[in-house]
């Protein structure tokens, strides 16, 4: 490790800042789940469609831990929490 590398800012992993983000300070939705799909190593990921002033949105998104712990709230066909962007719609986050 370089002197100067003792003293740079880490870099934050920008997927975790835009959850955070969405989840601190987005409005609250309701999607419905389409699919669920479970890969080789157990990591879930969940597509969903939701509607925000008359346009439909469809997006997916990988599980966390403490959300796949939760894997029967996430089945087609059920309506979950979301959290998205007032400014940038397509922006969200299943809860």
């Amino acid at each position: 490790m370089s002197f100067l590398a003792r003293f740079r800012r880490q870099k934050e992993d920008p997927e975790v800042t835009r959850r955070a983000t969405l989840l601190r300070a987005g409005r609250v939705g309701e999607a419905m789940l389409l699919a669920t799909t479970k890969d080789e190593s157990g990591r879930i990921t969940v597509y969903y469609t939701y509607n925000i002033a008359g346009v439909e949105y469809e997006s997916s998104q990988l599980l966390d831990s403490e959300q796949s712990s939760h894997e029967d709230q996430y089945l087609p066909g059920s309506r979950v929490t979301m959290r998205y962007d007032p400014r940038w719609p397509a922006n969200s986050v299943v809860v």
